[in-house]
Order: structure tokens, then C-alpha cells, then sequence
């Protein structure tokens, strides 16, 4: 079991946003073996429900959205799932100290053509900039996995 934790600030747009799209991806390609989930850095939104945002641009793309309110990641996330993603470098930076700086942590573009931060929609409003960029890190990241783990 390959298991997979999709890290942004609030957990309300993009790192659901991506754990909707992986888990869309993982059973279009008859995948079985991965577990997704996602988690936020922050406070601020615990128990929230996914941005209204992100919500249409998946039934846009239609990719079902996973049930979900925010929750915040914890040290034990680092122990549980072999891969923490997220979204910005700023992300990547509070997840390391969440969690004592482990080497399961990387940014969900690490492995697509042009590694980079996914801009928060939040801030931007440009969900579409941001699902583009979701949906490009999970293809590149199922790839891999394929690739090298499966």
C-alpha cells in the first residue's frame, strides 16, 4: 500500500483539489494499492468544507470530489503516509517543521517537466491556473510511482 498525503495552508483548495484528482486518476487507470488523503498546515479552516471554488472547477472537469473537511497534519501524518506533497514552498517548509524534517516530503510538481509552486487559488481566484498545475503534479507523480514502485 502506497500511501499519499496531499499538504496545503487550509486544506480547503488545493490540497483536496489534488487528492480529488489523484484518487479520480488512481481508478481511471485500474490502479489499486494507493490511498490518498489531504491536510493543511494551518488552523484557520479546520473543519471547513472544500472551497465553492474548487468544487466547480472539479464538476467542471467533472472529477468527483472527495468527501471532506479540513483537517490540520500532525508529526504522526510523517510516520503513516510514505509521501507528503505540497503545494508551495512555503508549504514544504512548515510541513518539515510539523514534522521534524523526514525525507518522505516533496512538492507536487517535483516530478513534472518544470518543477514549481502551485499557486493558491485563495489568493488568485484562478482555480483553473491552479487545477491545470494539480492535475499536471499527479499525472507526473502516478507516473513515477508506477514506474518505480508498482
Amino acid at each position: 500500500m502506497i500511501r499519499i498525503l496531499f499538504v496545503c495552508h487550509g486544506n480547503i483548495c488545493r490540497s483536496p483539489m489534488a487528492e480529488s484528482v489523484m484518487s479520480y486518476l488512481v481508478k481511471e487507470k485500474g490502479l489499486t494499492g494507493i490511498e490518498v488523503s489531504s491536510a493543511a498546515t494551518s488552523s484557520e479552516e479546520l473543519g471547513n468544507p472544500v472551497h465553492p471554488g474548487t468544487r466547480r472547477i472539479l464538476e467542471q472537469y467533472r472529477i468527483p470530489l472527495i468527501p471532506h473537511h479540513a483537517r490540520q497534519m500532525t508529526r504522526q501524518d510523517g510516520e503513516e503516509y510514505d509521501y507528503l506533497i505540497g503545494m508551495d514552498s512555503a508549504n514544504l517548509r512548515n510541513m518539515a517543521r510539523i514534522t521534524g524534517g523526514i525525507d518522505k516530503i516533496f512538492g507536487l510538481l517535483d516530478w513534472s517537466s518544470l518543477p514549481r509552486d502551485i499557486a493558491d487559488p485563495w489568493y488568485t481566484g484562478d482555480f483553473e491556473t491552479t487545477f491545470q498545475d494539480v492535475w499536471e503534479g499527479c499525472s507526473s507523480m502516478l507516473d513515477m510511482l508506477q514506474k518505480e514502485k508498482m
